[in-house]
């Protein structure tokens, strides 16, 4: 499979597509998408695209429309003029004032995340004095 030198990928605002999508490392989808998008990559959904389906991504940013379910493994941004018709589940999460976003969301944080400094001090804060 041939792959663009700077890895980054996109379907214009002329583009209507029914399916699945699935893509390795950046795409830009600024026109209608009906069906699953599926990547381990960075997701842009641009300001005049459509979609109408489950969004699963490594990371995605929207300046669209989405109805339906988006889930995303690190960071999720929907910028002032984004529509989400739909449930969010991120471990990052950033909403712009202005965007309408219309679900339940699921903010979980990744673990390991600077997090074992954290319990060890806490760890070491409940021993008592004497076992220090």
């Amino acid at each position: 499979m041939a792959e663009l030198s700077n890895g980054k990928n996109l379907l214009s605002a002329d583009v209507e597509i029914k399916g699945s999508i699935k893509f390795q490392n950046e795409l830009t989808i600024d026109g209608k998408v009906e069906g699953e998008i599926t990547s381990n990559g960075t997701l842009t959904v641009g300001e005049n695209a459509e979609i109408r389906g489950e969004i699963r991504t490594k990371s995605a940013t929207v300046l669209g429309k989405v109805h339906g379910n988006i889930t995303v493994d690190e960071r999720c941004e929907l910028k002032a003029r984004a529509v989400l018709h739909g449930d969010l589940k991120a471990a990052r999460l950033v909403i712009e004032e202005g965007a309408t976003f219309v679900g339940r969301s699921e903010v979980t944080p990744v673990k390991g995340a600077a997090r074992p400094q954290n319990e060890g001090a806490r760890q070491e804060a409940a021993r008592p004095a004497a076992a220090r």
